[in-house]
Parts: structure tokens; sequence; C-alpha cells
């Protein structure tokens, strides 16, 4: 309990770090994705697009004169919406694998309760069988207890042949349960492998989310500094104009 309280603790300072909260995490990401701001190196796709955009507005506005030159512009601004295009197209992509690998995931999530909970049933199924044995065994007792009263009547060839039958009902009923007892444990056994399965699931995906909000904690620092180097860049263009 004290190291789930840990857990929980250390989590609570994780996101206490952050400047924003999970919340904002969808919103975040998909403007990432909107303006491809997700470095630092260069200048942003978007800022591109939109300079080619105005570089091409502009020059239409001259005239039907530059019409070789508003063509260039042209191709060059259709050139650069499809390198902006490709990328949101390869996100869209892995973002639908991510969906599939979820609703795989939960598949088999669903596959592993339906298991433990007939590993349960079976292990009720041979706790009957158990109680079962055990109630043949008090059977073979007793009828331990009938075959020595018989042992003292006559005669004793119809004795022995009596014997002898009931000798090979309790090695019937000792192999039935010896049996029941193997089949109890590698039972036992199977459903115990289940949840350590179970487990080893539940703290892969506690690794995962670690790792999905330090990259996130990474990408908002980033974002962060091209917004600082954004901000630096408009400046010195308004000062130049």
């Amino acid at each position: 309990m004290s190291a789930k309280v840990r857990k929980v603790a250390g989590r609570e300072e994780m996101a206490a770090n952050y400047a924003f909260g999970p919340q904002d995490d969808d919103a975040i990401i998909k403007h990432r994705l909107l303006t491809r701001t997700t470095t630092t190196r260069g200048e942003p796709p978007l800022k591109k697009l939109q300079k080619k955009f105005i570089s091409f507005a502009l020059e239409v506005e001259k005239g039907a004169d530059n019409y070789s030159d508003s063509e260039r512009l042209y191709k060059a601004f259709l050139q650069e919406i499809n390198t902006f295009e490709t990328p949101l197209l390869k996100s869209k992509a892995v973002v639908d694998a991510n969906i599939r690998e979820k609703e795989s995931f939960h598949v088999l999530q669903e596959e592993l309760h339906q298991q433990i909970s007939q590993a349960q049933a079976d292990i009720e199924d041979l706790k009957k069988q158990l109680e079962r044995s055990k109630i043949e065994r008090q059977h073979k007792e007793e009828c331990e207890a009938i075959r020595k009263l018989i042992a003292q009547q006559p005669p004793r060839s119809e004795t022995q042949k009596t014997i002898s039958n009931l000798e090979k009902e309790i090695a019937t009923l000792e192999a039935e349960n010896t049996a029941g007892i193997r089949l109890l444990e590698l039972r036992k056994k199977q459903f115990f492998l289940l949840l350590h399965v179970v487990d080893e699931l539940q703290n892969t995906i506690e690794d995962e989310q670690k790792s999905l909000m330090d990259e996130l904690r990474t990408m908002m620092e980033e974002q962060k500094n091209s917004i600082e180097e954004a901000s630096g860049g408009g400046s010195e263009a308004m000062s130049v104009d």
C-alpha cells in the first residue's frame, strides 16, 4: 500500500512540473500537427506556406504583364502546399494505426478477462470435484470398515473375492483422487500465470504513459523555444519594415 501511495505522489509531483494540464494535451498536439512546429530547426512550414501565398498574391495584383512570374510563384506555392500536406497525411496514418492498435489491445484485454473468468470457473469446478473426492474417500474408509467385518465371516473364498473387489475399487478411487489433485494444481498454476501476465501488462501501460508524459514535456519545451524564436523573428521583421 505504501508503494502505491509513493507512486501516486510521484505522479502528482511530475504533473505539477508541467506548464499545461493533461486537459490541454489534445489541443497542443492538434495545434502542433496543424502548424508543423514540432521542431526548432528552420522556419515553421506554415510560415513558409504563408510567405509563398503572400508573394503569389502580391505578384498577381501587379497586373497581367508579369504572367510568367505569377505562374512561377503559383507553382512554388503549390509545391509548398504539397510539402506541407505530406507530413499531415503521414500523421493521420500514424493516428489511424494507433487507433487500430488500441482497439486490438481492448480485444486482447477482453480475451484475458474471459480467460480469467473461465479459469476461476474451472477452479470452482475442481473444488467441487475435490469435495466429491473427499466424500468418495470417506466412502472408501467406510467400505474398509465393512470389509473388516466381512472378513470375520465365513466362507474364506467368498470373503477373499469380496476383499479383492473392494481393493480394486479403492485403488480406482485413489487414482481418481490423485488425478483430481494434479488437475487442480495445474489449474492453479495456469490461473497464477494469467494474473502475472495481467500485472505485466499493467506495468507496461504505466511505463508507456510515463514515457508519453516525458515526450510531451520535451515537445512543450520545443514549442516554447519555437514561439520565442518566432517572436524574435517577428520583431526583427517589423523593425525592418
